[in-house]
This record gives structure tokens, sequence and C-alpha cells, in this order.
């Protein structure tokens, strides 16, 4: 995994680094063909902090943003929305049953006609 942070009107700090690098090992653990995140740090007044990632995993992209009083909440509200679509999108992944419908009323279509010859 390629993890990428810029800041806009911020200087990334060490320890904002390892907070999200801390944050986004949470991500990886559940789903670990992430190929690259982009993650940007805004200060948009002195009251609003916003965080942002564009996520790029096997077959999809992924992108969340979080606005909050502090960067560091605004960063864990982004860890909390990346989360829950990378184990919505690994559930679309895992899921066998999306097909099931079609292929069963198809056998049963072939059956009723079998029959009726």
């Amino acid at each position: 995994m390629q993890l990428e942070i810029t800041g806009h009107h911020i200087e990334v700090t060490p320890a904002l680094d390892n907070y999200i690098h801390s944050k986004f090992e949470r991500i990886v653990r559940h789903f670990d063909q992430v190929l690259n995140i982009h993650v940007i740090l805004e200060v948009i007044n002195k009251t609003h902090h916003s965080a942002e990632a564009s996520m790029h995993v096997s077959g999809n992209h992924i992108f969340a943003n979080a606005r909050e009083e502090n960067m560091y909440a605004s960063i864990d509200a982004l860890a909390d929305k990346l989360d829950r679509q990378i184990l919505k999108h690994k559930a679309k992944l895992k899921d066998h049953h999306r097909d099931e419908g079609g292929r069963r009323n198809l056998i049963m279509a072939e059956e009723e006609t079998t029959e009726t010859e």
C-alpha cells in the first residue's frame, strides 16, 4: 500500500503523519487489496479542518471527506467513513448470491419448457 499525504495551508508534521498511518492500518487490516491512498489535509479557516482521501482498491475507486473543528477529529471521521466503505465493498465482492436468482429462474424456465414438450 502506498500512502501519500498532502497538506493545504497546513504543514504535515511527523505527529500527523504517524496518526494517519496508524488510522489507515485498520483499513488495510480489513481489506488487503488497497493499492494506494492519497490523503489531503486542509485548514479552511481557524475553526474548520478538512480531511479527504481518495483510495484505489482492486476494481474500484473510493472517496471520502470529513470536516471537523479539530484536525485529529476530521482524520478520525475520515477513517471511519473509509472503513465503512471498504467493508461495504468487501461484502459486495464476497456476495455469491447476487446472480443466484437469475440462474434459478433460468433453470426453472428450462424445466417448464421440457415438461410442456
